[in-house]
Parts: structure tokens; sequence; C-alpha cells
């Protein structure tokens, strides 16, 4: 432990409490009189200024908590091991994180890999206790089930939605940025403890960890640990101005290194997954990355930090265009580019229907280009609006599948087997069940039966009956894990 501790906590609370006030001040000579009239003052002053900070810290998280709520996950994974020789087991995991309510509708802000190959999810909304004396925290909640709207790898976040109206909500804090210093409130499930809170600040407002990764963060030394994932981190008014997300940490607990996503791309995102299921975003057909000293020096570059073009798509929007690999990229619509964040944010606010203006540095001559923008279809609207609603729609699993061929493979190539149905849609119907399926899922058995086409998987669903045990294998994201539910 620091032995200087004490000490400079007594600065801080001087500082913090009195310094507005005019108490702290340089000192001067004073008559005898004067020191004990200012003496009970200040005796005085500090404890009601600390039990109105108390209070106005109470009435806030009274006021956030109900708005937050704590997601438990079941699914199914690869057991932990030391004995590298055993057999790879799949076992049925749980996990817990945190989301918040964002709609009075139901839907749900959290994190991507709080929900990702989940089977079935839960939340709990917290409910505040109707008196002082009521402190069960089992028996002030509310347990619904949810489903996923869509999620985002790249940001790490996820809408889920639940059944349910007139719900507590928090705003997004979006009338202006987030300031180094300033006192924000992280809310969560640390180890399942529901709705905790702690306090801390602002550390930076502007951290990005990977200099060829676009996405910036909020960095908070309010205490976060597993379990916070996907809850809100608030400010003074009780505001969202991140999403807490992860930590850096040795020992896996917290050491006043967490990270938030910032309020205007949970928002971003939230619209996008709303509106679309994906979010929607521009392309010019050009791979960029962060211009570094050493990048520019071994290229012969004039200028040596910024964004630089590392590749151009063959014939795309860029290529056409003129723009070509080792272009520094100065400004994109009139903004200057100073960081690979600000590339991909100009991207993302620019109107499809609209060029992009692009200015570059090529040598040492300034160049502008009008690039035809196009936006990024996700694979599966393509081989949705291909497909013929009644030939794919699987009733007993409410989705929409295709069989996946050799033909798919261009579009997904990321897929491992090259037969299965992929699900390209759901279809909830009255007698589907909550399989826990999503887009991009690619189904290649059902109860150790082989499935290769959509025929198949319907006469293997058409001969189950309520009760029945059903277990599905899928591949998503490369991987293979396991569904299991029951037939209703």
């Amino acid at each position: 432990m620091n032995r200087y501790l004490t000490r400079p906590l007594k600065i801080v609370v001087c500082a913090a409490t009195l310094l507005a006030s005019g108490f702290c001040q340089q000192p001067r000579n004073k008559s005898e009189a004067e020191v004990r009239g200012s003496h009970q003052v200040v005796s005085h002053l500090p404890e009601d200024m600390l039990a109105q900070l108390n209070g106005s810290l109470q009435e806030l998280a009274t006021r956030v908590s109900p708005a937050v709520v704590q997601i438990e996950v079941v699914g199914f994974g690869p057991a932990v091991s030391d004995d590298r020789k055993q057999m790879a087991l799949i076992v049925r995991q749980h996990a817990i994180g945190a989301g918040v309510i964002v709609d009075p509708d139901g839907y749900i802000m959290t994190n991507a890999h709080v929900v990702e190959g989940a089977q079935r999810i839960r939340v709990i909304l917290w409910l505040p206790p109707t008196t002082l004396d009521d402190v069960s925290s089992s028996g002030n909640a509310r347990v619904l089930n949810a489903r996923v709207i869509g999620l985002q790898k790249e940001t790490d976040l996820a809408l889920l939605k639940v059944e349910a109206s007139n719900l507590p909500t928090l705003p997004f804090r979006l009338d202006r940025p987030p300031r180094s210093g300033e006192l924000v409130f992280a809310i969560g499930s640390p180890e399942g403890l529901q709705n905790s809170v702690s306090m801390g600040v602002i550390s930076s407002a502007w951290r990005q960890p990977d200099p060829d990764n676009p996405m910036v963060y909020l960095q908070t030394d309010a205490p976060i640990n597993p379990g916070n994932s996907g809850g809100p981190l608030v400010d003074v008014s009780g505001a969202v101005v991140g999403l807490n997300t992860f930590i850096v940490s040795s020992s896996r607990g917290n050491e006043g290194l967490g990270f938030a996503i910032p309020a205007r791309i949970v928002n971003f995102v939230y619209q996008g997954l709303r509106k679309y299921g994906h979010v929607q975003r521009i392309e010019i057909g050009a791979l960029a990355q962060t211009l570094t000293p050493t990048i520019a020096k071994g290229l012969g570059l004039a200028q040596d930090w910024g964004v630089v073009i590392a590749d151009v798509i063959r014939d795309g929007p860029a290529d056409v265009a003129g723009i070509r690999p080792e272009d520094v990229i100065l400004a994109v619509d009139g903004h200057p580019i100073l960081t690979l964040t600000a590339f991909a944010a100009a991207l993302y606010q620019h109107q499809p229907d609209q060029v992009v203006k692009v200015e570059v540095m090529r040598g040492s001559q300034k160049l502008s280009f009008n690039v035809p923008a196009f936006q990024a279809r996700d694979p599966m609207d393509q081989l949705a609006d291909a497909a013929d609603p009644k030939k794919s729609r699987i009733d007993g699993l409410g989705i929409l599948g295709m069989d996946f061929d050799y033909q798919l493979r261009s579009l997904l190539p990321s897929v491992r087997f090259g037969t299965g149905v992929i699900v390209i849609g759901q279809a909830p119907s009255f007698n589907s069940i909550d399989t826990g399926l999503r887009m991009g899922d690619v189904v290649h058995s059902v109860n150790r039966t082989l499935v290769e086409s959509v025929a198949q998987l319907k006469s293997a669903v058409a001969q189950l009956k309520p009760g029945d045990a059903v277990v599905l294998q899928i591949e998503r994201g490369g991987q293979l894990q396991y569904l299991a539910f029951e037939m209703e």
C-alpha cells in the first residue's frame, strides 16, 4: 500500500469540495477571532456538502439502475482443461453480462461477446424495493426471455429484444463529447452481483488500442470486472456516455484500466441494427491503414503520420477514380483526415447517393478524386432477396433456409464444409420455437443425422414430436457448435 495515500486524499477532498467555495486559499495572517470564526464555518460546511454529494449519488443510482439489466446466457462450448491430451468435450456453459434498455418497448443494447453463441438468453430486470426494509434481491426481479435482433462484431455491440412495454430507459449523451476527468459511474453485474455501481473518471476520451483498427474507446478508472460487459457508463446526469466492454488486467480483475464504447458509436449501431438487423456502411473499394514513421521511411513518403492507402480493389470505385496504393489521405468530403478512425467515420457519415471527395498526397503532389461510393450489403441480404419464401420456410424452426452449395462459397468463403442449410432469415410461426439460430448459421446435422438440403432438414424436423430433445450441429463464424432444445 502506498504510505503517502492519506495525505493526497486530504488535498483532493479540499480541492473537490472547498476550492469552488473559496475555502482552499493561500494562508494569510489572521486574528485569533478570525481563525476561530473560519474554523467554525469550515467544520460544518464540508459535512453539509458531503451529505449533499452522498444524497445526489444515491438519487442517481436509484434513478439509473432500473434501466440496467442483467443478462444470463446459456450456450455450448469447449470445456476448459489443463490436460491437453484429453479429448475435446463440448459442455453447457453459462455466462453473465449486463445491458441497458434504450427503448421502452424492450430494446436492449449490450456487447456482442456477451450473447455470441447463445442458445438461450434471459434478461433480469431490477425492480427497486418498495420499502427500506425490502433488501431481498431475489424478490425484486423480473425475468424475461430475449432474442437477438442483430449484432456487429467489429464494434462488439448487439441489440436484444424482450416482449415488454413501458420499461425505464436511459438516453445517450449525444449533445457533447465526453471529456477527460469527467465523473462517471459504471453499472452492471460484476461476478453476477446485479446492479453494482462503481465511480471513477474518464481517464481518456479518445483511446485507440490498435492503430490498424479504427475503433476508439473511452478509458475509465471506474472499477469494472467480468460481468460489467454491456453495462452503461453514465455521467452525473444519468445519460449513457459509453458501454463498458473490456478491461486490461494481469489479474483478471479491475486494475483501473477499463474501456467503454462511446455513446455516439453505440447509438449509430443501435439505429442500424434496429432498422436493418445489421449496420449499413459505405465503401469505396480501398483498404487504408495508419501511417507510421517506419512505413513512411520504408516507402519514401513525404509525410510520416496520418492514413495511407494499402490496397485498392481492382476495377472498384477507388481504382476507377484513380486512387493508388501509397497515396496518403488528406481529406474526405472536405474534412481533414488525421487518423484511421476519422477516415472510417467519414465513410460512415457519407450519403450513399453522392460521390466521395477524396484528397490525397502522392509524392509531393496533392490530388483530388471524386469516388462513387457504394453501400456495402450483407451477403445474407442478397441471399434473402433471391430466396423463395415458400420453399425456404422451415416452420418448426421458425427460419428461412437455403441449400449451401458450391455456388454460395464465393459469398461465404469462411464456411468450413461445402454442404448444409444456411439460415437466411427469421420466419417465426405459431408452432415454431426459439432455437437460437441466427442469420448466417449453417445447419449440418439434426440429432447426428446429416443434413445437406432444405428438403432433408424439413423432413428431419417433421419427424420430431413435442418433448423430443433436439441437437443441431451448426457452423457459426467458421466454428462448429451445438444448439440444443426441446420441441414444443
